[in-house]
Order: C-alpha cells, then structure tokens, then sequence
C-alpha cells in the first residue's frame, strides 16, 4: 500500500515456535499478552553478531517492540521484531532436561493449536501458557502433572473440559466409573457408550484434582495413576483438535506401574496420538467391553 509506514508498538510474550527464514532471519511464533497469537520476522538473529538471537529461543518470556499493524488490517501477516529484552529465558533451563523440555514442547504446541486464529486476544490463556513453563522451570511438581493441568485448564478455557463430577450426557451427579471421550468425559450405566473406558477412580479424582489446582492430592498420586490420567487427557484433547498432537508422544512420563495397560502400538514413553478415526481407543486406558 502506497504511503503505509508500518506503526511500532509493544507487548510481551512466551516464544511459542521458531522457523529458519532465508539464511539468516527467522520466523517467530508469539503469544502475547495483548494481542494473542502472531508471527513475526527476526532478521539476522541467525547470524553470530545478532545482538538478541538468543533471548528468541522457544518458550523464553520477552518483551518485543513489534513493527506493524497490530489489528492486521494493513499490510502484511507478518510482523518484524525490532526489539527484544528477555524477561525470563526458561528454555535455558530445560536444554539439559529431557522431561521437561518435552514437557515444555508439547505446552507450546498445545498454546498455538488452541489459538487458530491470529491477533484475537487470549490474555487467560497466556497467563496460563506463562505460569505453566514457570512451574516447570521452577521444578514445583513432576512433568506430567504439570503439563496435564495445562492440558485440563486449556481445554476447559476452550469450552471443552470433560465432565467428571456429572455425567456428561444425562448430567445425573455423582463420580462414574465409565469414562467416553466422545461424549465428554464421565458418563454414567445408562449412558455409556459401547467401548468406553473404565479408568480406576484414582484417575479421575486426579483430573479433577489437577482442574482445580488441588496439589496436595496430584503430588501424592502414584505413577501408575498418573499415566492413566495422562491418556485420558491426552486422548480428550485430540478428539476435540481432529488432530494428534506431534510432542505428546516424546514426553516421558517414567516407568509404567505395576497393572497399568501400556499406551497401545508401543511407540515409547507418553502417550501415543490416536488414529483417525480410532476414537478413544488410544487413551492407554482400561476398556469395558461392548
């Protein structure tokens, strides 16, 4: 557009995802505090005299003077970094820590599949998306924990939180022992669906524990529990994202408990994405017959 000068302005973020540009620029996946999620240009950050390359690495806290329209209305998509300062660089401490890297990995992924459309503000899910990479760099509770409850408090900000004190497709109260992803969550004798699993108690205690923030109780579970959770979590997720997530199967989620059916295909630790069209069936959980 002719006579377009693009305006400045400034936000802080988590850094979501980085991209290689050319031969020395990059791209940078952003979800800010004010203006959700956006991309934007680093130029030369790639190269050994870039002045911030370093403070644009995955999952850091920055605060980012952007160039561009921040509404999106003029001119292009992208945005170009012209400023950096690092707030808190967590992706430092998980370099050497696989479990949490991979933790951290599947958070971000999570953070941009539930932030479809750009420049629409989502100042809840940021504060969660930055509390959780703070948990995880302060080391307060296990891995999985953490990621679960990020998992659990993302979807239920989505709208998409699964019913466990109810059933979810007759809404009777009370806590159910049958567990259906595609109708929601818990569901009760009446309502339960051919193939649905049948996770032990525990489990479920543990996802509404995680819900609410109840740590106590998720840091006194055993790991046997706590992968069983996981799956459940995992396979709610991605049946509500019509796609697997790419990090959630490299997490690792420690040795399987003595009783606890093991994730199905045997494709390593975490938990393994389901196939389209498998359903629930890739929860790793327990299932009642037909």
């Amino acid at each position: 557009m002719a006579g377009y000068r693009r305006q400045l302005y400034r936000d802080d973020a988590v850094v979501l995802r980085v991209q290689k540009l050319g031969e020395s620029d990059r791209i940078i996946t952003l979800l800010t505090r004010r203006h959700g999620r956006l991309r934007a240009v680093a130029r030369g950050v790639r190269r050994t005299t870039s002045r911030f390359g370093a403070r644009l690495e995955p999952f850091g806290h920055v605060d980012l003077q952007l160039a561009g329209d921040p509404k999106g209305n003029l001119g292009s998509s992208l945005h170009t970094v012209s400023q950096v300062e690092g707030i808190d660089l967590y992706g430092k401490r998980f370099l050497g820590d696989y479990p949490r890297y991979t933790a951290a990995s599947a958070i971000a992924e999570t953070a941009e599949r539930l932030t479809p459309v750009e420049r629409e503000p989502s100042l809840r899910l940021f504060q969660l998306t930055l509390g959780a990479l703070k948990s995880l760099a302060r080391g307060e509770h296990a891995t999985t924990l953490v990621l679960d409850a990020y998992l659990l408090r993302g979807m239920a900000l989505a709208g998409w939180a699964p019913a466990l004190t109810a059933c979810a497709v007759c809404g009777t109260p009370g806590k159910h022992r049958a567990f259906s992803v595609p109708a929601g969550g818990t569901v009760c004798p009446d309502c339960r669906p051919p193939g649905a699993a049948h996770p032990a108690p525990a489990s479920v205690d543990l996802m509404s524990a995680l819900t609410t923030g109840d740590w106590a109780y998720a840091d006194a579970t055993e790991t046997g529990v706590r992968r069983e959770c996981s799956g459940l979590v995992a396979a709610h997720l991605q049946w509500h994202l019509e796609r697997a997530l790419r990090s959630l199967p490299l997490v690792d989620r420690g040795a399987s408990a003595s009783g606890t059916v093991p994730p199905p295909g045997g494709a390593g630790p975490g938990v393994v994405p389901p196939r389209a069209g498998a359903g629930p069936a890739a929860a790793g959980v327990n299932r009642e017959n037909a």
